[in-house]
């Protein structure tokens, strides 16, 4: 287990009150050090859900505002109280050792987030420590994009970078800007950079567009074009097409409803006739095989004595840390200004421990 150090100061900082989609509200930035632990919460650190693919989330900022964004990113969040980032890379390869060691293969490590990793400074030594495990066998990165460029891919590509994961939903200029949210975003820009990636580097690159029904349908055939046409896909599947998934505190397009998962499967099999090409993806196509979890050191309905460390990521949560250091905790429960309570310890009932991460309701 990594050691866990004492507590740095200045880990967190109140970012100066924003007026945030007609309404103000405090956020917090914090930066997360080695006195958190890295496994127990969904929004930064290592998740293991009992597969040979280990997702690694260095940061949880994003540039752009995705109108269909499920978890709520960029900066005009409603529903995000606190922003956090990795302060050192090396703590996040400790934490990503721990987990494949237990393992019984080698493992794909996958940043990704709930944000936009390229917003992590260290990236690319990130990716260079990864690749350097000896139980890591492939290193892939989600991206939209924005931050992508030729230097930037060149210094990847030499750090070991297998794949890169584009999430584009439209390649209409108009209509991309529409999506992100962002007037400023540049698809066009990302496109040519990405053709540079393909023709230059040996990283691999996937498309993975979010098919939002009745609103990007012709979009979604355009980029499956582009992305056989450009040569993308050169040991993965050059497209993965993500659902659109309505979530509690994510962005809801007006008018959109939900497809199930039998019409969206559908949907693609009929893209596959008409395109000739493969869309309805298996773990098999990414050589992910289950495997041994992470133990889990706490089950739902165990009483624990946590510490507060931070504010947490949605309204009405604050962050805990057990008092054996084993596992970043959200607490639910507690009333008043969040600043009061870090550095108190109390005791909580774990209430959710779905693939170590958790969720606590505070005991009065």
């Amino acid at each position: 287990m990594p050691k866990e150090e004492t507590r740095s100061s200045s880990t967190m900082h109140a970012v100066s009150t924003m007026k945030n989609m007609g309404r103000k509200q405090q956020k917090y930035f914090v930066w997360i050090s080695k006195e958190t632990p890295l496994v127990g919460h969904i929004a930064f650190g290592v998740i293991d859900r009992g597969t040979s693919v280990i997702q690694v989330r260095p940061t949880t900022l994003c540039p752009l505002n995705c109108i269909f964004c499920s978890v709520d990113a960029g900066p005009w969040s409603r529903h995000r109280q606190t922003e956090y980032m990795i302060k050192d890379p090396e703590w996040l390869v400790e934490w990503v050792r721990l987990i494949a060691r237990g393992k019984d293969v080698q493992v794909e490590t996958l940043i990704d987030g709930v944000g936009d990793p390229f917003t992590y400074p260290w990236l690319v030594e990130l990716v260079r420590q990864l690749k350097s495990l000896r139980e890591v066998k492939a290193v892939s990165v989600e991206t939209h994009g924005t931050s992508l460029s030729r230097k930037l891919a060149h210094e990847l590509d030499d750090a070991g970078l297998d794949r890169i994961n584009l999430s584009i939903h439209s390649l209409n200029p108009q209509h991309a800007r529409i999506l992100a949210g962002t007037r400023w975003y540049d698809v066009r820009r990302v496109v040519s950079t990405i053709e540079y990636i393909v023709e230059n580097t040996s990283i691999d690159v996937q498309v993975t567009p979010v098919w939002i029904p009745g609103v990007n349908d012709e979009d979604i055939r355009e980029i499956i074009k582009w992305a056989y046409s450009t040569g993308l896909g050169k040991k993965y599947p050059p497209v993965a097409i993500q659902k659109y998934v309505s979530h509690k505190y994510g962005r809801k397009p007006v008018g959109v409803r939900e497809w199930s998962w039998k019409v969206f499967y559908k949907k693609l099999r009929l893209l596959e006739q008409e395109l000739g090409v493969k869309l309805v993806l298996s773990p098999d196509d990414y050589d992910i095989v289950k495997t041994r979890s992470l133990p889990k050191p706490y089950s739902v309905g165990d009483k624990v004595k946590v510490r507060i460390v931070h504010p947490g990521w949605l309204h009405g949560e604050l962050l805990g840390v057990d008092t054996r250091g084993l596992r970043i905790i959200t607490v639910l429960g507690l009333r008043g200004n969040l600043e009061d309570f870090i550095g108190r310890t109390i005791r909580v009932k774990i209430i959710s421990d779905k693939d170590n991460i958790y969720l606590a309701r505070v005991l009065v």
